[in-house]
């Protein structure tokens, strides 16, 4: 038994090598400031490691904070999310069982009559041979296979939890993108049922000038026309509101005949200040870049799984027990054990196998590599992208309120004008066009903004301050 324990213990001692290359998180240079920040806004504190939290409740809106609740405890898409996530952390506890040694118990009894002619045999005789025993199996990891299979596995679990936390992120950001979007179309169905009503002013004093004489049939056909416009563009506006309500049940998981959501007449306000966080926090908070780089390790530990195939593998076995052929099992057993088999297995020849997923595992933590390389890109483009939107927006909204108001005042004078007979109603009608379009503009571009905000916050991980 000493011996066997000094043969072992060599073997023991190498247990702490491993054939991965070592591992560092890759580094990626950031720029001191974003390029499209829009002047007046705020850096905000770092904070890597904050929750995301309720993001939402920024924008001050009751009903879009009871939506985005339902999506916890609703959501198909995250309740799958949620499914694949606990696959991967059984897959990691699967991989860790590998750590420790294999223990089983078996038993067996057997009723036998051996004969009383076999050789050295001198009559024949019945027994019942009973045993029952325990055995036990271990891989002593000398080359850090095990090692790397868990530390693969891990990593592979720590990117299913980033990949879950981007699943929420997108939800959450989808049901507000398009709360907002159904919000917009409030505040354009509300327009035009004030134009209607206009429209409908504007008829029944044409048709009066005309039944005075003062006006002629054709003004009568135009007046008709803008009305019958304008209702046919609320219906499009309330089949376009009805789909976007629909989306929104899909989202937190209801049937559309599960969720009414009140018209609002209160419009679309300004999005609220939001801090933005350095560049460098970027990297840290985005769950996808998170996940492309906990996958770079997953890769980079299966590369030591590879040349590890190249290494014998060394099993230690064991046995111990009780066997009774005479009597009771339990009143008078024998009992045995064995220290082995120690057993060490390599393939000489294999086609060229091992050298193959060699290459493949490289090639896969190059292809991982990449992959953390365009998340990163992706994610300061996308950010970029909606800061350059919400400063362009927010010029482009000064811009089509004058536009809009401009529009009112020409539509007021034409009517006036027409009204005192100063000019015939197509002037009327191509003002009221005008106004029409560009305060439903001024309501589209509102909405843009908002849903611009709601865009930056996925760009940006989801908001440090919520």
């Amino acid at each position: 038994m000493r011996s066997a324990s000094l043969c072992l213990l060599p073997a023991l001692m190498l247990t702490g090598c491993s054939l991965a290359p070592d591992y560092a998180p890759p580094v990626t240079a950031a720029p001191a400031a974003y390029k499209e920040i829009p002047a007046g806004w705020t850096t905000a504190t770092p904070l890597d490691a904050a929750p995301r939290g309720a993001w939402w409740t920024m924008f001050g809106d009751p009903m879009l904070d009871g939506l985005e609740a339902r999506i916890e405890s609703a959501s198909p898409t995250l309740a799958a999310a949620v499914a694949r996530y606990d696959a991967a952390r059984a897959s990691a506890g699967e991989a860790s069982a590998d750590l420790y040694p294999t223990v089983g118990v078996s038993g067996d009894a057997v009723r036998e009559r051996t004969s009383g002619r076999r050789p050295g045999a001198t009559r024949s005789a019945t027994y019942t041979d009973a045993t029952i025993g325990g055995s036990l199996a271990y891989e002593i990891d000398l080359w850090g296979r095990v090692r790397n299979s868990v530390r693969a596995a891990d990593a592979s679990a720590e990117a299913s939890a980033a990949d879950l936390q981007s699943v929420r992120l997108s939800l959450q950001a989808s049901v507000a993108d398009a709360y907002f979007r159904l919000r917009g179309l409030d505040a354009e169905a509300a327009l035009l049922r004030k134009t209607v009503e206009a429209f409908g002013r504007a008829l029944e004093l044409t048709q009066a000038r005309h039944d005075g004489g003062a006006a002629s049939g054709l003004d009568v056909s135009r007046a008709q026309t803008q009305l019958s416009d304008a209702r046919a563009q609320i219906s499009d506006v309330a089949n376009r509101r009805a789909a976007t309500e629909h989306e929104i049940a899909a989202l937190v998981g209801l049937l559309p005949s599960e969720l009414s959501l009140p018209p609002s007449d209160a419009g679309i306000g300004a999005p609220p200040p939001m801090p933005i966080d350095t560049p460098a926090s970027l990297v840290q908070r985005r769950p996808d870049v998170a996940a492309a780089e906990r996958r770079i390790a997953a890769a980079n530990a299966r590369i030591g799984v590879a040349r590890a195939a190249f290494f014998p593998s060394l099993t230690l076995g064991g046995t111990a027990g009780f066997e009774a052929a005479q009597g009771s099992l339990l009143s008078s057993p024998a009992s045995f054990w064995a220290l082995g088999p120690l057993t060490a297995a390599l393939d000489l020849f294999d086609g060229g196998r091992r050298r193959a997923r060699v290459r493949i595992s490289r090639a896969e933590y190059d292809e991982a590599a990449a992959n953390y390389r365009e998340a990163v890109l992706t994610a300061f483009r996308e950010t970029e992208d909606q800061l350059a939107a919400a400063r362009l927006l927010a010029a482009q909204a000064r811009d089509q309120r004058d536009a809009a108001a401009a529009a009112r005042r020409t539509s007021d004078l034409a009517f006036t004008r027409y009204r005192e007979g100063a000019s015939d109603y197509l002037d009327v009608v191509t003002a009221q066009t005008a106004a029409l379009d560009a305060q439903r503009a001024e309501i589209a571009v509102q909405t843009l903004r908002v849903r611009t905000a709601v865009a930056l916050v996925r760009a940006l991980g989801g908001s440090s301050t919520g």
